[in-house]
């Protein structure tokens, strides 16, 4: 039965794994890694990456009828923030045709059998409250910007935000805003999840290795940070369908990037 551990793994012993230090030249080749596994069967995920798409779509149809156009954009980069749980079947899926098993993307759901899983689900959770305050961040810097009356069609919001000092404002303090909570989750999960499903040495040591990986590798990881960002804004265009293709292949980079990053521990 799978145990919730916060603090350390199963032996209880707080884990410190290992940090290489690693190259763009690393970044770049974990991406192409991470392509490879795509090409394997790619229909398989994106059949199992539609759901994010869709629920983009859904999400961007609601928030404008909900006279909600502020936080469109807000919405569309927070993929950014919660892309490290999204793609969590994804690094099992890489995990597995790595070690030469199955790799059937039914396999993709066996994340819920890792002794890690409370732990994951845990770190998730941490992710989302920290998209839903992004959010709320968002709409309280737009609200002091131009006032608590929003607009009622896309056009109007456009015009509002391209077209005066006032939107030009917004868009510099939102963008701000927006790297600072990028930076910080790139920092603190870039290998958590990965490492999670690989050995379950506790989330609060997961997320420790992660910050200590960012430190020691500050310009590879935040390179991998802007590819991340890139993949995920083209992907948004059009109507989100691109992400069917960036989310999977970003998540099955992540897990080589975290192989690069982190030591295998020594047996």
């Amino acid at each position: 039965m799978t145990a919730f551990h916060v603090m350390s793994g199963a032996s209880d012993v707080y884990a410190r794994p290992v940090i290489n230090r690693i190259s763009i030249a690393d970044v770049f080749d974990a991406l192409r890694l991470g392509i490879a596994d795509f090409r394997e069967k790619p229909s398989h995920y994106v059949f199992l990456c539609l759901m994010y798409p869709i629920a983009g779509i859904v999400l961007a149809v609601a928030t404008s009828s909900a006279n909600l156009l502020p936080v469109i954009f807000p919405l569309m980069s927070g993929f950014a923030l919660i892309g490290p749980i999204a793609a969590i079947g994804l690094y099992e899926i890489s995990r597995r045709r790595e070690a030469g098993m199955d790799t059937s993307w039914r396999h993709a759901f066996d994340v819920t059998r890792s002794p890690a899983f409370p732990s994951i689900v845990t770190g998730g959770l941490m992710l989302f409250a920290f998209f839903v305050v992004w959010l709320v961040a968002a709409q309280t810097l737009y609200a002091n910007v131009f006032g608590d009356v929003f607009p009622r069609t896309i056009s109007a919001f456009s015009s509002e935000v391209f077209g005066t000092p006032e939107g030009m404002q917004l868009i510099l303090w939102g963008n701000l805003i927006g790297l600072g909570f990028a930076v910080i989750v790139l920092a603190t999960t870039v290998v958590t999840f990965p490492i999670l499903l690989d050995r379950d040495i506790g989330l609060a040591a997961a997320m420790e290795t992660s910050l200590r990986a960012t430190i020691a590798n500050p310009v590879p990881v935040f390179c991998w940070g802007l590819i991340v960002a890139v993949s995920l804004a083209v992907g948004t265009i059009p109507l989100f369908v691109g992400l069917a293709l960036a989310i999977p292949i970003l998540g099955h980079s992540t897990w080589h990037l975290y192989r690069k990053l982190v030591a295998p521990p020594i047996v």
